[in-house]
């Protein structure tokens, strides 16, 4: 495993983001393959259940009206599809398990890894309430590749967790804990966006600073019963690009409608929901990915 963690002390809330972004530009911009004629995304993110048992103000989840606990989740022969799907494509990118709920709360968590983990390395982003030393261990025997904790109640969840990565007796880089106990005023210390409309705490930017975005030139998300989503983004889930359930996913990443929206962002064109009230930066990755699309799509 490569050792590309971020756990060494001091924590800083921008150099926490800064290490993540760079994390994730050796996964997402580095080795894309081509399946007929077009760039395979190299992120793919899931979101396998409906809950979270945290309210964090700078999260949908926190409004009940806009994001409430519906405690769907993923099924078995939905994961059964996604693995299949991506083994046809030879799928080389990463799958992240986060989406609009805790991960951890899925009780076929371990199937999930172990299953998906065949065709892709898998990393579980969650807020670390579920954990203690043997779900760690759990979690590594199904062959996850990456465990990434948000800390939100302070700096002595350093300690906490370091003490429980030990007692687990798993490799320290397989963990990476993340400060996320900031105050407003230091938006909390994530990369703050306003969930394309869905919020407005912290020092939110205007939705038209950014135009251009390379989100659906590099990756989608999926929600539990299989609708593909552009990004993580779209909280409200306003625009679907098509159902995993009932068509392949290379079909959906290739469809028209994925094309207009690519295209679109690809000429700073936020005209279509949810597109037009975020104000996500949507540059900070896959920028080679946008490069394909564009000498593709002749723009």
């Amino acid at each position: 495993m490569n050792k590309i963690g971020h756990n060494r002390p001091p924590l800083d809330p921008s150099d926490t983001i800064r290490k993540n972004i760079n994390r994730r530009k050796v996964i997402v911009d580095e080795g894309i393959k081509l399946f007929k004629g077009s760039p395979l995304p190299t992120w793919i993110e899931l979101s396998l259940i409906d809950v979270c048992n945290r309210s964090c103000s700078f999260c949908p989840k926190s409004d009940e009206k806009v994001a409430p606990d519906t405690y769907q989740k993923m099924s078995k022969k939905l994961i059964d599809k996604l693995h299949d799907d991506l083994k046809k494509i030879n799928y080389q990118g990463a799958i992240t398990l986060c989406g609009y709920g805790e991960p951890l709360l899925h009780k076929e968590i371990e199937y999930i890894c172990k299953k998906l983990s065949k065709v892709s390395t898998v990393e579980i982003v969650t807020n670390g309430d579920p954990l203690n030393y043997k779900v760690i261990q759990k979690l590594y025997n199904a062959n996850l590749s990456r465990l990434l904790i948000s800390m939100y109640d302070g700096p002595e969840q350093i300690t906490k967790f370091k003490n429980m990565i030990k007692k687990s007796n798993v490799p320290e880089d397989f963990v990476i804990l993340r400060d996320r106990w900031y105050t407003e005023t230091e938006n909390f210390g994530v990369k703050l966006t306003n969930r394309a409309g869905t919020i407005s705490t912290g020092n939110q930017i205007a939705n038209d600073v950014h135009t251009v975005c390379y989100y659906p030139s590099y990756q989608f998300l999926i929600d539990w019963n299989g609708d593909i989503f552009l990004c993580p983004q779209d909280w409200q889930r306003r625009q679907a690009m098509g159902n995993m359930m009932q068509e392949e996913v290379f079909e959906i990443w290739t469809s028209k409608i994925m094309k207009k929206y690519r295209v679109d962002l690809l000429n700073g064109k936020r005209v279509n929901n949810p597109c037009k009230s975020c104000n996500a930066t949507g540059t900070l990755l896959g920028i080679n990915h946008a490069k394909i699309w564009r000498e593709k799509y002749k723009i």
